[in-house]
């Protein structure tokens, strides 16, 4: 049986209190392990050692010799990306063939392309003086310190490394909590960073849940100077709160009730394929993911003709299931989850165009947490289906008759995170994202990551951007140096 343990200041410690809590496959619901839950002691000690590390060996290196290092870290991944790959998929349950080409090799390009961009560039600016000597102010960063990054399940290597990436090249360490659902591929990181001779305490991993445990202990303690978090709009609030007190950074990437807009002039294989991923990819559990579709008229029946017949093709399996392009969601818990908006769509009136149950998936399988991919229509906006975020393998499809329409339906929700636009005219493409209430705005694509650019959402669906030059300004402290000359 696996042993998850903690890994702090270089080492593999267990919690000094005994406490474990399980692991489970969301393919069958069989025991993969036990996980060591960090008290106050753990976290306090990864903290402490994150701060230690500051002043040591890895504050003396270049952003030259930082960077050598992560493009190590990123080419390990590589070397070592079966047993990655195996981890991610015993944790997730999802399929290989889709782990191979996303989680793990865009896990570990996190630490090439922002070893790559996170330079610090500065700012100078000559200012007159009244002794008509002058003065240089001189822009200059410093790391921001010790970053806590609160990572979720869904693509548990490839969103943590999104943020750990661009913290250790801009020289900062890090204390990572994991969602205790998928703890595997961080705890195998720790034996990455000591391969590739990051020094102790830069990295560092602690397990646990989010009240009173590690999530809590973690954003509340006083030695955290910065925290970035991915997940639900609640717990985002819950860590807004913790970092108020001493007015720590927060960058929280939240929730989603993401729209697709799909036009009479778009592509319509090419709509029906994007909104196919974006729908159903990571069976749902996407936080860009989308879950209202809004069709114009003259093309709805066709567009949803479509979508059925793809989703009928789609193939529930295991992950090494080479046919499989569909897994199970990440735990019975949030199956039950989604099975309650399910029968909670039925409730609202919603016509079932496809799936809305659990499908049978035989005696060795059935424990696990599958669930069918689903398409809706037919329900009122105000709908509870509509409204809230649901994280799973399901759309609800909508008809509009008007631009004007479109825009309006889809920004009448309290999030804000991403949009998709599918249009062959390029001047309603700009015009309409322009309109878009949300962080990220893509036409005739999806989940098409340019790192450099600014990733984060609007509303309720996030606070601060990262990427390029906006990680840069959260994970660095910046300071003007005024030269009277």
């Amino acid at each position: 049986m696996k042993e998850f343990k903690h890994f702090i200041n270089g080492e593999y410690v267990a919690s000094a209190s005994g406490k474990t809590f399980e692991n489970r496959s969301p393919v069958d619901n069989s025991l993969i392990g036990q996980v060591h839950e960090a008290g106050e002691a753990e976290v306090d000690a990864a903290v402490r050692a994150a701060k230690a590390a500051l002043k040591g060996p890895w504050s003396k290196l270049t952003q030259k010799q930082r960077a050598a290092m992560l493009n190590k870290i990123a080419d390990r991944i590589n070397e070592r990306f079966d047993e990655f790959l195996a981890a991610e998929c015993l944790d997730t349950g999802k399929p290989r063939s889709m782990a191979s080409h996303i989680d793990i090799p865009r896990g570990a390009a996190n630490f090439k392309e922002f070893a790559d961009s996170m330079s610090h560039p500065t700012e100078g600016f000559r200012m007159e003086t009244p002794d008509a000597k002058g003065a240089v102010n001189v822009g200059h960063r410093t790391p921001k310190g010790v970053v806590a990054v609160i990572s979720p399940w869904n693509l548990p290597l490839l969103l943590m490394t999104f943020k750990v990436g661009p913290a250790l090249a801009c020289g900062n360490t890090v204390v990572v909590k994991p969602s205790e659902e998928t703890p595997a591929t961080a705890t195998l990181l720790g034996e990455v960073m000591n391969e590739c001779g990051v020094p102790a305490g830069v990295f560092n991993v602690v397990h646990g849940f989010g009240p009173n445990s590690a999530g809590a202990f973690l954003t509340t303690h006083p030695l955290v100077d910065a925290i970035t978090f991915t997940g639900e709009t609640r717990t985002g609030e819950i860590i807004m709160k913790a970092a108020a007190v001493g007015l720590r950074n927060v960058s929280m990437e939240c929730g989603g009730k993401n729209p697709g807009l799909v036009f009479a002039d778009c592509d319509l294989e090419k709509a029906v394929e994007g909104t196919m991923r974006s729908a159903f990819v990571n069976c749902g559990q996407v936080c860009l993911g989308t879950e209202r579709v809004y069709v114009e008229r003259s093309i709805f029946d066709q567009f949803l003709a479509r979508m059925k017949e793809e989703v009928a093709k789609l193939k529930l399996g295991r992950p090494e299931d080479p046919d499989a392009n569909f897994g199970p969601l990440v735990s019975l818990e949030h199956r039950d989850k989604v099975k309650s908006y399910y029968d909670l769509a039925r409730e609202e009136g919603a016509t079932v165009e496809i799936g809305g149950g659990v499908p049978d998936m035989g005696a060795e399988l059935n424990d696990g947490a599958w669930i069918e991919p689903t398409i809706w229509t037919g329900l009122p906006e105000d709908a509870r289906v509509i409204r809230e975020e649901i994280f799973g393998p399901c759309c609800h499809i909508r008809p509009f008759d008007t631009e004007e329409e479109a825009i309006e339906l889809a920004n009448d929700t309290n999030y804000g995170l991403a949009c998709a636009i599918w249009t062959e005219n390029s001047a309603r493409a700009l015009r309409v994202a322009e309109q878009m209430e949300v962080g990220l705005a893509w036409v005739n694509s999806w989940f098409l990551r340019d790192l450099r650019t600014s990733f984060g959402g609007a509303k309720q669906s996030g606070l601060g951007r990262e990427g390029g030059v906006h990680g840069l300004e959260f994970y660095t402290e910046t300071k003007n140096i005024c030269i009277k000359l």
